[in-house]
């Protein structure tokens, strides 16, 4: 049995995690972030909610043709059948069937009053309803999963009601029951006896979803599977509504590394603390310097007694080697260099590192990330760098002389922007004059009509995402601006990072590695 089959880990964070009060994700950064989800290694990514969402829906059609996953399969979330309606008439059962996915999870109501209250229908319907479209859908080739809402507090109110719904979707063909504590108000004891009930007496898969309300969504994930639990839903970086799910990232963490639970494929795990930086940059959620495991502080050591003793042996103040979540060591006083993780990345993209040449790039990305720079999310950026340390000069196919942007508007009329831009390539001076509805827009048409001649490649490439974050909001309007810019060329895409005083200047150097990026591809 494969590491996958014997213990579910299942990823939340499209779905749940996307309620998080701020958090908006677009279709493309689903994609983007089921992609970096699959690196870790998850048996399965929740995408969303078909039918019931048109951006989910969307994310699902795509997914067939541009999402190939490598570990992880693809689960679509749905509620059973509407009461006095059958699973195959529903229009949203339908959609669950349609798809795509391999997997879908039901939830289903397993608290009498919430059955009574909130769908406003009978007990015994209830029933009928999971027993219809689990075992509609199971007939129609699909692997049924159970999301048991409210089960906690349901099963303290009605026990054998709800264990009944569990029985009800076991003898359909569910194959997991996920109790989940909706309203995260258990605590790890509690979650482990009812665990431990539920297990002995259904006989069947048993989940645990936990929400973060008590701040015991970790510890009552690890309680239900040290209950007999096998398999675990979480969010990467804790998403979700209120405080959030179980962060997915130290579940997994605890059970490989404090309990000796091989539950990710061997060695993905090392991935984890890029993976975690890398989501935050797409949905624009600046991580948690304190984040267990992957946070910038979690292997943060301060001057003195304990800058001493590291020196001695860094195990003497703190619990585990922080490679083995691909994160690293600091003194506060002199930062240790994050070596292993160059050395990854740099295999990851291709590139065979020698000692000297991991020392540079160490110190080269140290130096930028005091800057403001940072190189989780943005690939293209940090394989540029990689190569100027490998093959000694940067890679470059033009050489900006100057550029400058204008931007107008009349009181009747919205504003619009000019930009000029003055290069060599290919041995010719060019300027070329780009109008946009910003100055980036203006920027970045200029710029590639000015090369397009001698690069035709680039009539391709198209700005599909922009983001933009204040490194160091305590100055004010004088801080510093971090800009992540998405390229893609109809069949894949890379993300550029530029960092500077103002949005445009940061704005710019992303614009600049993007097209570098992409010709040094295509040259490829």
């Amino acid at each position: 049995m494969s590491t996958a089959d014997a213990f579910h880990v299942y990823d939340t964070t499209l779905r749940d995690g996307a309620q998080q009060e701020g958090l908006n994700l677009s279709v493309a950064d689903k994609l983007a972030i089921a992609r970096h989800i699959d690196g870790l290694g998850v048996g399965f990514i929740e995408g969303g909610w078909p039918g019931a969402n048109p951006k989910d829906t969307e994310f699902f059609a795509k997914a067939r043709d541009e999402l190939k996953l490598q570990n992880a399969q693809l689960a679509a979330f749905g509620a059973t059948r509407r009461a006095g309606m059958k699973a195959a008439d529903d229009p949203l059962v339908a959609a669950l069937r349609e798809s795509g996915a391999p997997v879908v999870t039901l939830v289903a109501k397993s608290h009498d009053r919430h059955v009574e209250l909130a769908l406003r229908t009978t007990l015994e319907e209830n029933l009928a309803m999971v027993r219809d479209t689990v075992s509609h859908l199971t007939a129609e080739g699909q692997r049924v999963f159970l999301d048991a809402e409210h089960f906690f507090n349901g099963y303290r109110d009605n026990r054998d009601y709800a264990l009944e719904v569990l029985r009800v979707a076991f003898e359909a063909g569910a194959e997991v029951a996920a109790l989940c504590d909706t309203n995260g108000g258990m605590l790890p004891n509690w979650v482990s006896d009812v665990v431990d009930d539920v297990v002995s007496t259904t006989g069947g898969r048993i989940g645990i979803h936990a929400h973060n309300d008590t701040g015991c969504a970790v510890a009552n994930s690890l309680a239900a599977v040290d209950a007999g639990a096998t398999h675990v839903q979480g969010c990467i970086n804790g998403y979700g509504e209120r405080t959030g799910n179980a962060d997915l990232i130290n579940v997994v963490a605890n059970l490989e590394l404090k309990l000796d639970r091989q539950v990710l494929p061997a060695g993905l795990l090392r991935d984890a603390t890029r993976i975690a930086h890398a989501v935050a940059e797409v949905t624009n959620v600046p991580p948690s310097s304190r984040q267990p495991y992957v946070g910038v502080s979690a292997f943060a050591h301060k001057a003195g007694l304990h800058a001493s003793a590291i020196k001695v042996d860094p195990n003497l103040y703190q619990h585990m080697e922080p490679e083995g979540v691909g994160n690293d060591m600091r003194l506060l006083v002199s930062d240790m260099a994050g070596r292993a993780s160059i050395e990854l990345k740099g295999k990851e993209l291709g590139f065979d590192l020698g000692p000297e040449v991991i020392a540079s790039v160490t110190a080269r990305v140290k130096e930028l990330e005091q800057r403001g720079y940072t190189f989780d999310a943005a690939d293209a950026s940090f394989e540029l760098l990689l190569a100027e340390q490998v093959e000694g000069v940067r890679p470059s196919y033009f050489e900006i002389e100057s550029w400058r942007v204008i931007t107008d508007s009349a009181s009747d009329a919205e504003a619009g922007s000019e930009a000029t831009v003055k290069l060599m390539a290919g041995g010719e001076r060019l300027v070329m004059v780009g109008e946009g509805n910003g100055p980036v827009n203006a920027l970045d048409h200029a710029l590639r009509q000015a090369i397009e001649r001698l690069y035709p490649e680039v009539v391709k490439f198209e700005l599909i995402d922009y983001k933009v974050r204040i490194v160091d909001q305590g100055h004010g309007t004088d801080a510093i601006t971090r800009v992540l810019i998405e390229t893609s060329d109809g069949e894949s895409s890379w993300v550029t990072v530029g960092v500077g005083h103002n949005v445009i200047e940061a704005s710019w150097e992303a614009l600049i590695d993007g097209l570098t990026f992409g010709l040094r591809r295509h040259d490829a």
